[in-house]
């Protein structure tokens, strides 16, 4: 940061400094020239997005370029070193499904509802109906290694969703599964938000899902990230709408 100029009075004139406000209107996140380093590595750079409320914006670039890391920024886990990041409430679906082992199914979809000061009567109330809703049914008492991959993230989003928050920050939640799995949950998950919807932001390294997902797809550059195309995702999603869109953004990567 360049030097804060001095006033003819000698006294300094005030530095703006990097900013991570929680606030704004339900469901908006926006974010204006944000820059994040690691010591000498500055993952991203210049980051300028708006996110309106209800919508779902996917991220996808090569390896290391940040898309993480902007996640966590908009959930307020990191603070920018140059920049604002303004969010209203978000909350992070990490990459693992990160289920605890002695918890039934239920009271792990119930786990945010409970750390928010929820009894455990009161939290699996809220969840209760949401296994049927999912495709949970039946599924409650179970431990997560009695569950298959698909039914692990299902819970694992019941979670995130239980929370409450009105923005949702999904790290790649499919990265883990098989192809046929993966291609099941993706439309789960878009008829999941059609049934709950909420702002998302979500990341993938897969530009077909990200057109099957989202409403608008931004390809990021390698490190540092910077965001260098914005594709909207036509809602009728034909297959060959899906297609030009998949195409444009393995275009714009191939560019970086």
């Amino acid at each position: 940061m360049d030097s804060p100029s001095v006033a003819t009075a000698n006294v300094e004139a005030p530095v703006q400094e990097p900013r991570n406000v929680k606030g704004g209107a339900e469901g908006e996140v926006h974010l204006a020239g944000v820059t994040r380093s690691f010591g000498a590595v500055r993952a991203l750079e210049g980051i300028d997005l708006d996110v309106r409320a209800g919508e779902r914006v996917a991220v996808v670039g090569p390896s290391g370029c940040g898309k993480t890391t902007l996640l966590e920024l908009v959930c307020g886990l990191q603070q920018p070193d140059a920049g604002t990041v303004s969010s209203s409430p978000a909350v992070l679906m990490p990459q693992r499904d990160g289920l605890l082992p002695w918890l039934r199914a239920i009271d792990n979809a119930a786990l945010a509802a409970r750390l928010a000061g929820a009894s455990r009567d009161e939290a699996r109330a809220r969840a209760h109906p949401l296994f049927a809703a999912f495709g949970l049914e039946g599924f409650e008492r179970a431990r997560p290694h009695e569950l298959s991959g698909g039914m692990r993230q299902r819970v694992a989003f019941l979670r995130t969703l239980l929370s409450g928050k009105p923005v949702l920050c999904l790290d790649e939640p499919f990265g883990a599964l098989d192809a046929l799995t993966r291609h099941e949950m993706q439309e789960w998950l878009a008829q999941a938000l059609a049934r709950e919807p909420r702002t998302v932001l979500f990341v993938t390294h897969d530009v077909e899902e990200a057109a099957r997902v989202a409403d608008r797809v931004l390809v990021m550059s390698p490190r540092p990230g910077r965001i260098t195309a914005e594709l909207a995702v036509p809602p009728s999603r034909t297959p060959d709408e899906l297609l030009s869109v998949r195409e444009r953004a393995l275009e714009a990567l191939r560019s970086c």
